[in-house]
């Protein structure tokens, strides 16, 4: 008989009718294949909103995750329960983070009382907007644990923030994200491994591999580490259990009850009998400034918070370090009397209360999966100058210490607060793209939604009213330049597009571009997906005003340059490529290969410019011709290779005798010409004689080749400008002359 109920095709008449139900797919020892637990995933009715993906989309759009949220987990608990997935099983039921607060935790911990004794249940938080409510979040996993249920992260690996709150949360069981099972191994995937592995080697956490679809799939799930896996492998999600697989106990580890203390202080975190010091403020601002040089280093799975006691303490200064903290690791947050909830874009703040024992202390947290550290310090309530103020404190690496005192300070990071809506939003400021997105809009909405979704450039819109300006909407091209889902990107700030590599210069200047409310234009460096596989982005932003003229939006227009950019580095490198060998031809030409210095043609266009000058300075240069004597006896008789060697030396030695700005230069076989430029016309020739003398008394020194002493001598002659010649050949010609002569005494008389 075919159904005349009409479709439920808007997220309120799925509300309205409680028309959410859970399927269930089994999870599975990988070493046994016994089946341990179940997750719980939400379905809507048959219609558009049927898949979890367009109905979590349509409720965050609506206004309404709460309301859905906690209506998929009421359903999970009662349909296991007729289900009858009873004891030993487990049933892994999801809650999103963001709605913690306006979905509190009573009505689902209730639901346990109604479950089959003994039926564990694993709360999983998803790693999408685990900074937004951090305080809630780890409040929730402290009411979870006293009823004695488990925690799962889930979609480890997706981004980078659940690597850094992992610590924090300490969960029981880590879901792998099906990329890391289901892609080719990376560099981001050695890196999510590395961290997962060793926290479940510090802490017994179980490693689930989600995704696994075939053999393949398993073996890299072993590979990766994990003990459970899920997947179509091992049974599609269905409404009742598998009856194919034997059953067993998921066992595990024991977590302590209480993880969050919104009432503890980061120095009482430290354990007792911890050796205390003295300092004043002076050395904790250049330790504390050193921690933060640390977790720059670490990159985007570090967490980093901070107390300031009062608003006053954060600096600008401070802000400008904390800027790059903000843009080069996971969570940053700061803490102190009078701090607002964003003391600079992207930091976390919080005011603390002046009977809150973390208001009298200064603490520095920072902690990322393979390091911790903290400065844990109390005010000693010194006056006088403000730099000599004493603190007593620890400086300690201890794990343990270091995490819980990360919690004492996160458990007080209040939620983000939403952005203000006006009475009259259409009158008031522009819609925002989710209201453009949602169905029965007026027909220019539709027409902008269909337009942004169609083009083939990517598109971004940020909420600069909200802290860390989210974004709220993406198209799909934007989903593709990024390699992510627009469910893993909505809600971030998008500056996870970056990466180390990225100019510095181009993201300070495109940050003082948004601070302005001005465009912005540029082709910078980003990373796509989970392998962080990197491209060039032509950028393109602009702000969005409401009707005071207030900046309430930035759409972002992003283009793949890559080829383009790669196209001009090449031609770019091709040109330096050519100036180096033109470089080298010139080099060639006007080198001699032996000795490295000028030959003729370039001593020449030397001496010229030379003689040039001291044409208009009224200066005197001199030119000393070089033939060395006894050079030819040590070439025959010890051969070319030797006579080389001797040249080198001699070359070595006259310039070791010459001034920086004298000229030298191997004319050829064992002669050489020397420069001497700047000279007194009245004491020209006599300086000349005195180089002479010089050159002469290094080149009487023995040199030795092959283990023996060789010595030689040389000749020279000088000619002097303006006396001898104006012009570089006819004072060649005349030192050439009087070399000869005082070489060849008895044919200069003949």
């Amino acid at each position: 008989m075919i159904s005349t109920q009409p479709a439920l095709s808007t997220i309120d008449e799925v509300l309205h009718a409680a028309a959410v139900h859970s399927v269930y797919q089994p999870i599975v020892e990988l070493d046994t294949g016994r089946v341990v637990a179940y997750e719980a995933l939400a379905r809507g009715p048959q219609g558009p909103l049927h898949t979890p993906d367009a109905l979590f989309a349509a409720a965050r759009a609506a206004g309404r995750l709460a309301e859905l949220d906690r209506l998929c987990r009421s359903a999970a608990l009662r349909g296991a329960v007729e289900a009858e997935l009873r004891p030993p099983l487990t049933v892994f039921v999801n809650v999103e983070p963001e709605v913690l607060e306006s979905a509190p935790m009573d009505e689902l911990l209730a639901i346990a009382t109604t479950a089959p004794a003994g039926l564990r249940v694993v709360v999983e938080i998803t790693e999408r907007a685990l900074a937004t409510r951090p305080a809630d979040l780890l409040r929730t996993v402290e009411r979870v644990r006293e009823v004695g249920w488990g925690v799962a992260l889930d979609d480890v690996g997706a981004e980078s923030m659940s690597l850094a709150f992992m610590p924090l949360l300490r969960p029981d069981v880590v879901k792998l994200d099906l990329r890391l099972v289901q892609q080719r191994p990376g560099p981001a995937v050695a890196e999510i491994m590395n961290a997962v592995n060793g926290y479940a080697e510090r802490t017994g956490a179980l490693v689930l591999a989600e995704g696994i679809e075939d053999e393949e799939h398993l073996a890299m799930a072993s590979a990766l580490g994990a003990s459970l896996g899920q997947g179509w492998h091992f049974g599609r999600p269905g409404p009742t259990a598998v009856t194919d697989r034997p059953v067993g106990s998921l066992d595990l580890p024991c977590a302590e009850v209480r993880v969050a203390g919104a009432t503890d202080s980061p120095f009482g975190c430290l354990p007792e009998g911890t050796q205390l010091r003295t300092a004043p403020k002076a050395l904790l601002i250049e330790l504390s400034k050193h921690l933060e040089r640390q977790a720059m280093r670490l990159g985007e799975t570090c967490v980093v918070t901070a107390t300031f006691q009062e608003a006053r303490h954060f600096t600008p200064a401070t802000s400008l370090r904390y800027r790059d903290l903000v843009a080069r690791t996971g969570f940053v947050a700061a803490l102190g009397e009078d701090l607002p909830v964003e003391p600079v874009p992207g930091v976390r703040g919080a005011h603390l209360a002046a009977t809150d024992p973390v208001r009298g202390e200064w603490d520095v947290v920072v902690l990322s999966p393979h390091f911790s550290a903290a400065l844990l310090a109390r005010d000693l309530g010194d006056s006088g100058p403000d730099r000599q103020r004493r603190y007593e404190y620890a400086l300690t690496y201890d794990r343990r210490t270091v995490e819980r005192a990360g919690v004492a300070l996160v458990a007080r990071v209040a939620a983000q607060p939403a952005p203000a809506t006006p009475a009259d939003p259409g009158r008031d400021r522009q819609p925002t793209a989710a209201a453009v997105a949602r169905d029965g809009g007026t027909v220019e909405e539709v027409l902008l939604h269909r337009a942004l979704a169609a083009t083939t450039s990517g598109v971004a819109i940020a909420d600069m009213t909200a802290p860390d300006q989210p974004l709220l909407y993406v198209n799909a091209a934007f989903e593709q330049l990024a390699g992510l889902s627009a469910a893993q990107v909505l809600g971030r700030n998008c500056r996870f597009l970056q990466g180390p590599d990225t100019d510095p210069g181009v993201v300070a200047r495109m940050r003082a571009a948004i601070r302005e409310g001005a465009e912005f234009r540029a082709t910078l460096l980003n990373h796509r997906g989970p392998d962080r596989e990197p491209w060039w982005n032509e950028i393109h932003l602009a702000p969005v005003l409401d009707a005071s003229g207030a900046v309430v939006q930035y759409i972002g227009v992003q283009t793949d340059v890559t080829a383009r950019v790669t196209v001009e580095r090449e031609l770019l490198q091709e040109r330096d490529r050519t100036r180096r060998h033109l470089a080298q031809i010139e080099e060639l030409a006007y080198t001699d290969p032996l000795t490295g210095l000028p030959n003729r043609r370039r001593f020449e266009e030397r001496m010229e410019a030379a003689l040039w000058q001291a044409r208009l300075g009224g200066d005197a240069v001199a030119l000393l011709f070089l033939d060395l004597d006894g050079f030819k006896a040590v070439n025959d008789a010890r051969g070319h290779a030797a006579g080389d060697e001797l040249l080198q030396v001699v070359a070595d030695r006259l310039r070791a005798r010459l001034r920086r700005g004298d000229l030298l230069a191997r004319l050829g076989g064992d002669e050489f010409l020397v420069g001497l430029p700047g000279l007194d016309p009245a004491t020209a020739l006599t300086e000349a004689w005195q180089v002479v003398g010089q050159l002469c008394a290094a080149l009487a020194e023995p040199v030795l080749l092959g283990g023996e002493p060789v010595r030689v001598s040389a000749s020279i002659g000088v000619s002097v400008h303006p006396e001898d010649g104006a012009e570089f050949g006819p004072l060649l010609h005349r030192a050439d002359a009087r070399m000869y002569a005082g070489k060849h005494p008895a044919d200069a008389a003949g």
